[in-house]
């Protein structure tokens, strides 16, 4: 199932894409449509926090929309306003430094773990500001994120994907310099727009392979990052399990699991991102987040 957050006729709602991702269940209305009730809620957040009843919910929504050829319900998604799948998560997003073996040489003994503001997040095809008053070193970092589906505390690696609701991609835009200039990343990492979500969330049973996904980005069309999640060095049941201990995991929470070689910063000369660049970045059975710098 690939859920979004949308805006439609001034309207934010949460939608379910048909198979062919041409169209959007809007989720609230097929349920009244086909049950006369809506138990179903109408936010991503919330709707993560139903749970499994909710999923079952969707699921047979789902069906009944694809066997139903007279359905007037879909939603073309060319038409709506495509939000991050969390528009404005309820706590910091976690975020993992040097995971990917082909990206550092020196190898951490233990995840690396900073965060940034949820007031970072923007959707796809939103604006990255170039902030250009404070850096001139804006840079960007494809990555995989986690979205958390259950309450987590002190779980174990082998219980930990249990927890998980599903996936989507993310931009961990990063001023290098502010980055260097302070003795923790929080800043650098946490500007206004430093992190395009989207454009989909989706769940884990839908991405069978999440240990084997290519991942690339493009800038003005020219590939800059093409790696595969197979290299991270601390898999997903290992985050989970390290943040969840001591730190409690909620519904709708997100991890980002780091990005593979390619960033401006690491080439030579530095290639930062400045106004009018176009950044696309692809993710193996998420879909293609896009965001342009202004």
């Amino acid at each position: 199932m690939y859920f979004l957050t949308y805006e439609f006729k001034g309207l934010q709602a949460v939608g379910l894409l048909t198979a062919d991702k041409q169209d959007i269940i809007p989720l609230l209305a097929a349920e009244q449509h086909y049950f006369g009730e809506n138990t179903l809620a109408n936010t991503m957040l919330t709707l993560i926090q139903q749970g499994d009843a909710a999923l079952e919910r969707i699921s047979e929504l789902a069906g009944k929309v694809e066997a139903d050829k007279k359905i007037s319900l879909l939603i073309p998604v060319k038409i709506v306003r495509i939000m991050a799948p969390i528009p404005r998560p309820t706590k910091n997003i976690f975020c993992i430094a040097k995971n990917y073996a082909d990206s550092i040489t020196d190898i951490p003994k233990h995840p690396v773990i900073f965060t940034k503001a949820p007031t970072a997040v923007i959707g796809s095809e939103c604006s990255i500001s170039s902030h250009k008053q404070i850096t001139s070193a804006l840079d960007y970092e494809a990555e995989l994120a986690v979205i958390i589906g259950k309450k987590a505390t002190y779980v174990s690696k082998g219980d930990a994907m249990d927890y998980v609701f599903g996936y989507t991609i993310m931009n961990d835009i990063t001023a290098r310099d502010l980055q260097k200039q302070h003795l923790q990343w929080f800043r650098g990492k946490s500007l206004d727009d430093s992190a395009p979500m989207g454009p989909y969330l989706v769940h884990k049973n839908a991405i069978p392979s999440v240990n084997n996904l290519t991942i690339s980005t493009k800038v003005n069309g020219e590939i800059r990052q093409n790696g595969n999640t197979k290299d991270f060095i601390f898999d997903i049941p290992t985050l989970i399990s390290t943040i969840s201990s001591g730190i409690t995991l909620e519904p709708g929470d997100i991890i980002a699991t780091g990005t593979p070689d390619g960033v401006g910063a690491n080439m030579n000369p530095p290639r930062f991102l400045k106004p009018r660049d176009e950044v696309e970045m692809i993710i193996t059975g998420i879909g293609t987040l896009k965001n342009s710098v202004v």
